[in-house]
């Protein structure tokens, strides 16, 4: 609209421009020619400052949106430095989880090493009872030596003759016996159910009293047992003193 008054003050003052002159020069004016064109020119300097704050507001938004991009850079940098912050604290603490794994493992191998250095196994126990002949039995009888010596780890069990092995290792056992010689002998040592190694002596005539023995060092597991077995028809002499059982562990593996 305000293009439209512009363009007919314009054409009218295009129209009579000599005479518009000679009348402005006289000092005079159309009355509403001239209130016309106060309000166009009016109009134009409200336009010209509008315009011109309008610049100013799109310089003043171009400069927010400027600021704007440059704190969303700034925000995607920190974000960028958080994600790589975080990547490293993973990996240390994976590097940490590790470390502990490790620290674990030589813990438990330093108490393995201590336990094989501080397990100690030893027995040694004869027959017990009166000092005269035990047996002969029709069948073969696992011989329980009653009067303990020495357990060191509590390995031998009085109660069934029978000893376990706490770890696994090398043991050495010995097994003795003496007897009247009117009857044969023969003790056989087991380990689990098979027999290992055993004694053997036939009855003599000529001959008051028998002796013998063996050795053996054995490889055992863990729960692995050792007993001593008397063989059918054949005895020993009993007592503290005469017929032993004994065995202690060389080394642990």
């Amino acid at each position: 609209m305000i293009w439209f008054v512009l363009l007919f003050c314009g054409l009218a003052l295009a129209q009579d421009q000599n005479t518009a002159v000679r009348v402005f020069e006289s000092g005079g004016c159309w009355t509403d020619m001239c209130e016309l064109l106060r309000k166009v020119n009016a109009m134009s300097e409200i336009l010209d400052a509008m315009k011109t704050r309008m610049d100013d507001s799109e310089t003043k938004l171009q400069a927010t949106e400027s600021r704007l991009q440059a704190s969303e850079t700034k925000l995607q940098a920190t974000e960028s430095r958080l994600q790589a912050s975080e990547t490293k604290l993973q990996a240390t603490e994976t590097k940490l989880k590790a470390s502990e794994s490790r620290l674990r493992n030589s813990e438990n191998q330093i108490r393995g090493l201590m336990n094989k250095e501080t397990t100690r196994v030893a027995f040694s126990a004869a027959l017990g009872g009166n000092a005269e002949n035990f047996g002969p039995f029709n069948t073969r009888t696992t011989l329980i030596y009653k009067t303990v010596k020495t357990n060191i780890g509590n390995a031998y069990n009085s109660a069934t003759g029978i000893f376990t092995a706490p770890v696994a290792g090398v043991y050495y056992f010995t097994f003795f016996y003496n007897a009247n010689s009117t009857h044969k002998a023969f003790l056989m040592l087991y380990k689990n159910s098979v027999q290992i190694v055993f004694i053997w002596e036939n009855s003599s005539k000529t001959e008051s009293y028998d002796s013998g023995g063996n050795a053996v060092f054995l490889q055992l597991k863990r729960g692995d047992q050792v007993y001593v077995r008397m063989g059918e028809n054949s005895h020993i002499y009993g007592g503290s003193y005469y017929t032993t059982f004994s065995g202690f562990l060389v080394s642990q593996m």
